[in-house]
């Protein structure tokens, strides 16, 4: 079965860029981060990239264009491209539960993925300075798990982060426990072929 549009949510760590870098890499996607999408938009304001700003960003676009508007806008990069070029489309980093329904909407299905909390927060210090962003992952592990609680349920209306319902939402769950990462490929190609 082909999946044209794959929506990749989960916890903080859990592996979400991993996926969609093998999506990518192995199987012909074009991989679009929505948070990226958000940085960029902040450095272009001048304002710092840190999870507040992006929370207040990512709810203050849902407001103004519509809760799927960073679907979209990750759907408008894919129709951007060269037609054939890639296969189908991930999209990283879903935190509002109709992000997951704008999803189902086009057609797509969402993965969920989560792991242990002291394995992602370790996960993300080892690699903060690969990924850019040493300074947005500078935190105690209290900071990590207060962040990611702000983050599990909504603290406003419907447009802030409630990532607890995109999980109650995803089609399917990933546990992504080790540091082995053949694994995760192997279920990233088993779910693709489907």
């Amino acid at each position: 079965m082909s999946k044209k549009i794959i929506g990749i949510a989960g916890t903080n760590g859990s592996g979400k860029d991993t996926v969609g870098h093998t999506l990518a890499v192995e199987h012909g996607y074009l991989f679009v981060s929505v948070t990226d999408v958000l940085r960029a938009e902040l450095r272009r304001q001048g304002f710092p990239i840190d999870r507040e700003h992006l929370r207040e960003l990512s709810a203050s676009w849902r407001r103004q264009f519509g809760f799927g508007v960073l679907v979209d806008r990750a759907m408008d990069i894919f129709y951007e491209q060269p037609k054939g070029r890639y296969k189908g489309v991930a999209i990283a980093s879903l935190r509002n539960p109709f992000e997951v329904d704008r999803i189902h909407e086009l057609g797509g299905e969402v993965w969920w993925l989560d792991a242990d909390p002291l394995l992602r927060f370790t996960r993300i210090r080892s690699n903060a300075a690969e990924r850019a962003r040493a300074g947005e992952d500078e935190k105690t592990y209290e900071q990590f798990v207060a962040e990611e609680q702000a983050e599990m349920h909504s603290t406003g209306d419907a447009a802030t982060l409630d990532m607890a319902a995109v999980r109650d939402k995803a089609d399917t769950h990933m546990t992504n426990g080790g540091n082995e990462l053949n694994l995760l490929k192997q279920e990233v190609a088993a779910l693709l072929a489907e």
